[in-house]
């Protein structure tokens, strides 16, 4: 497990999504407690939440909230994986029971789905993606693997906002000239439905580390390796449309993770080189022209990026203290960065969420 562990770190450095009005701001980091919390509101950052009572059992590399704000799901190093707790005002509650199916190995990467009846986690060893029905009573029995399993080491997991489709984004696999990089599947409550066709021009280079779709389910964006760093397809019930033409000003290096604004009207991908993160209008015509820099850099690698479901703060997950930053968004772009947690996160954070 540690081994897995440390290639995904290794992915990471050797390559080197509340709102105004939410309840709360949490990342995945590496060193305990591998999860760290915050009240936010419009003033930024509220002191940090109690640790949970019951620690996930490693390095946290992915978190998600339910959409209703109910619960939090933490995606981690080493066995069970995945640790989930209710969530409240109050934090963290009591820990649910693991799933009684545990994933096969070290996970990456949680999702709910958009009504909160699943969560699915991506991970490293066959069948690199595993799913569970999800309720108030905590994880229900696995789903059955999808018939065409993902070739390799899964790193990122979407659901589409109509909750008709899941997609995983993967390390390339010996034996294909050129790798996807993306396995996308019809969902519905039985599980995973059929695979859909590859795009017919896939993501460049050998690995993709995360995937979102539109708000309204009609694009989805894969960040990886090799330029253009960022390749944004049309999508529909028939799977991937055309490619949408490349930003005129390309993400600075790798990508590590992108997220839509919750209106629609923004994409933002984070990465290694300065300045760590880009971000541009988005439309149905796709990119627009890339909003300036903020004005206060991030200091090191970039991870993870999330919206404040309001569109009004964006933040970002990363290597160097203070491990996250977070910024007022509008249409302008960029605000004046927040002031720091008073307590920060421990280590590197590699992912980050907001609640409701």
């Amino acid at each position: 497990m540690a081994s897995h562990g440390s290639s995904f770190q290794k992915i990471f450095m050797g390559a080197a999504g509340g709102s105004a009005d939410s309840s709360a701001l949490a990342v995945a980091h590496k060193g305990s407690p591998y999860v760290a919390a915050y009240p936010w509101s419009e003033s930024g950052f509220g002191s940090k939440h109690s640790n949970p009572s019951t620690l996930p059992a490693g390095d946290g590399s992915g978190v998600a909230f339910t959409s209703d704000g109910s619960a939090i799901a933490v995606a981690h190093e080493s066995s069970p994986y995945v640790s989930a707790y209710p969530w409240s005002g109050s934090g963290f509650g009591s820990k649910y029971s693991n799933p009684s199916t545990l994933p096969s190995d070290e996970c990456f990467k949680v999702a709910f789905s958009p009504d909160d009846s699943a969560l699915a986690l991506a991970h490293t060893g066959s069948p690199y993606v595993a799913a569970y029905p999800w309720s108030g009573s905590g994880f229900g029995s696995k789903y059955s693997n999808p018939s065409a399993l993902p070739y390799n080491t899964a790193y990122g997991v979407a659901f589409s906002p109509n909750g008709s489709a899941i997609a995983v984004v993967l390390q390339g696999a010996y034996g294909y000239t050129n790798p996807p990089l993306i396995d996308v599947y019809q969902w519905s409550g039985s599980g995973f439905g059929s695979k859909y066709s590859y795009p017919s021009t896939g993501p460049a280079g050998t690995y993709s580390l995360d995937v979102a779709f539109s708000p309204n389910s009609s694009a989805i964006a894969i960040c990886h390796a090799a330029s253009p760093y960022l390749t944004v397809y049309a999508w529909s019930g028939s799977g991937f449309g055309s490619k949408y033409s490349n930003p005129s000003t390309l993400p600075a290096g790798a990508g590590n993770g992108v997220a839509f604004s919750p209106n629609g009207s923004t994409i933002a991908v984070v990465h290694n080189a300065s300045p760590r993160i880009s971000a541009y209008p988005w439309s149905g015509s796709g990119f627009g022209s890339k909003y300036s820099d903020p004005s206060t850099d991030i200091p090191g690698a970039a991870f993870s990026v999330a919206f404040s479901p309001d569109d009004s703060a964006i933040a970002v997950a990363h290597d160097n203290e203070p491990y996250l930053s977070a910024y007022p968004w509008s249409g302008s772009g960029f605000g004046s960065k927040y002031s720091n947690p008073s307590t920060i996160p421990n280590d590197r954070s590699i992912d980050i969420a907001f609640s409701v």
